[in-house]
């Protein structure tokens, strides 16, 4: 006799079964048609380690592609180069839109793209900047010897996990209104007046950890009420903390410069502005998808409005807000982690090498056919890169440039490079931000399992802490591009210059 329920069981486990094939079906078909479209794209080589989109039909630009032919054909394998040529159509796009060596596609822009349109009578895209407000990541050189971190690395990762909320949705002791409000005006100087972190952390940060004209007035209710809770937490995804050991110096001056030294362990905190970036991004898409013709875009996710319009004015009000957001965010994920790394290393000092943003449109001046020209210029997943001398980086750093901080996955190298003049006359000062994807979260969890993940990282002397078997297997090492050969293709295009490269000893993921 059969039991009751087993037809319901039965039901349900097909019905599984049969969505999985059908899911594995639509993204299959999705991913051949990206390869066949990018295929009918017109590429002209320049180098080695530069394409070009020529103009044709809509694009009021051609698009800059950054890659080898091995990195090349990553970017065939989704919509990437189709997304680069649609930007290029974008209404004031100056000189070309560009495509970095780490790309692959996003919503709007694809991630790695770079398109710059003037500071006045121009527009600007929260696609263009995508929903992680101002993700970045901070540096830290320590004094700690690896022989001494070794000892005691598995103590630190626990202390790590214990200190600093991560996964989806967590969050930590809710702020009060007015504070969060003061938090979006103020950026990282919020946490350091409460006594987590210097003066120097200030000047070692980005804009100084504090964007200009954030306007609290212009983030929503719902944006407010994500954000509350989340302050000093490290999210989900690919974002993490994580101690590193330089495997090799390429320029000891720079690195001497940067406070880099081989003997002792280095660390790096990825994150962003959390569900309140997400929704802030949420409510001016869909502001603007109500106030424009979306019939003349090549693609409705690139939809934008006027930067001196109400709606544009608004916007970036409200993403500076989100800037700021994260950059307090970062500078709290920090102290904790300096304070961990101090209970078990009492004298030691950790200092802030450097805090770049990813996601982020910025009013910066570049000189344009001769002539400085106010440009407001959108970094979607790419990295600044101003080269020496610029009065944007950290008087310590300018006589070397920027520093630029290009993390891997949680198996391979990370690195350190500075900023170059050439960035500033071939990318509008950027360059790549991480390895980027070469495999969908699904694609992932449909051919690793995360036992087999840990044992390999763990095999290879990297010890993981995550939120479950899902995080590993999202972000398997697997998952992501060559990020030697993204950082190759960068310092051979001359948009960032190698300084050191560092491999993983602990990685907390979100």
């Amino acid at each position: 006799m059969r039991r009751p329920g087993t037809g319901r069981a039965v039901w349900l486990l097909v019905s599984i079964r049969v969505y999985s094939w059908f899911t594995f079906f639509v993204s299959f078909c999705l991913e051949r048609k990206a390869v066949v479209m990018n295929d009918q794209v017109q590429l002209k080589q320049v180098s080695d380690v530069q394409w070009e989109i020529p103009k044709s039909g809509n694009m009021k630009v051609p698009a800059m592609i950054i890659a080898s032919k091995r990195l090349l054909d990553d970017m065939r394998q989704d919509r990437c180069l189709l997304q680069a040529r649609n930007m290029a159509t974008m209404h004031g796009a100056v000189d070309h839109v560009v495509v970095l060596s780490d790309a692959h596609q996003g919503y709007g822009f694809p991630i790695g793209g770079v398109a710059a349109f003037p500071a006045q009578g121009g527009i600007i895209s929260p696609g263009g900047v995508g929903y992680d407000i101002n993700c970045g990541v901070r540096m830290l050189a320590t004094d700690i010897p690896v022989e001494s971190f070794m000892k005691k690395k598995s103590a630190v990762l626990h202390e790590f996990r214990r200190s600093v909320p991560s996964g989806v949705g967590r969050g930590g002791a809710p702020l009060k209104r007015e504070e969060l409000v003061d938090v979006l005006r103020r950026g990282s100087e919020w946490a350091v007046d409460r006594g987590m972190g210097n003066a120097d952390d200030l000047a070692r940060t980005e804009e100084g950890g504090r964007m200009q004209n954030a306007k609290p007035e212009a983030v929503s209710d719902r944006a407010f009420k994500r954000g509350l809770p989340q302050l000093g937490t490290l999210g989900a995804g690919n974002h993490f903390v994580e101690v590193q050991r330089i495997d090799s110096v390429s320029n000891e001056d720079v690195a001497r410069t940067l406070g880099l030294d081989q003997r002792n362990v280095t660390v790096m905190i990825h994150c962003g502005s959390r569900g309140l970036g997400h929704q802030i991004a949420s409510d001016y898409i869909k502001l603007m998808e109500g106030k424009s013709d979306l019939s003349k875009l090549p693609d409705r996710e690139l939809v934008n409005m006027p930067i001196d319009s109400t709606e544009g004015a608004s916007y970036l009000g409200a993403m500076n807000c989100a800037v700021n957001f994260a950059f307090c965010n970062r500078q709290t994920i920090m102290h904790r982690v300096r304070e961990a790394l101090r209970g078990f290393f009492p004298d030691a000092d950790v200092q802030l090498v450097y805090d770049v943003c990813h996601n982020i449109a910025k009013i910066e001046e570049h000189v344009v056919r001769g002539m400085p020209t106010q440009l407001c210029v959108h970094r979607k997943g790419a990295t600044r890169s101003f080269g020496p001398g610029r009065k944007e980086v950290p008087e310590v750093y300018r006589s070397v440039g920027q520093p630029i901080i290009i993390p891997g996955s949680m198996g391979t190298a990370s690195y350190v490079l500075v900023g170059t003049r050439k960035a500033e006359e071939l990318t509008f000062g950027s360059t790549a931000h991480g390895a980027g994807r070469v495999e969908s979260r699904t694609a992932a969890r449909r051919k690793y399992r995360g036992e087999r993940i840990q044992a390999e990282l763990s095999s290879a002397g990297i010890e993981v802490a995550a939120n479950g078997w899902k995080s590993l297997v999202e972000e398997a090492p697997q998952v992501y591009k060559d990020i030697d050969e993204v950082v190759r293709v960068s310092h051979e295009a001359g948009i960032g210059e190698i300084v050191a490269r560092m491999k993983p000893i602990v990685v907390m993921k979100g």
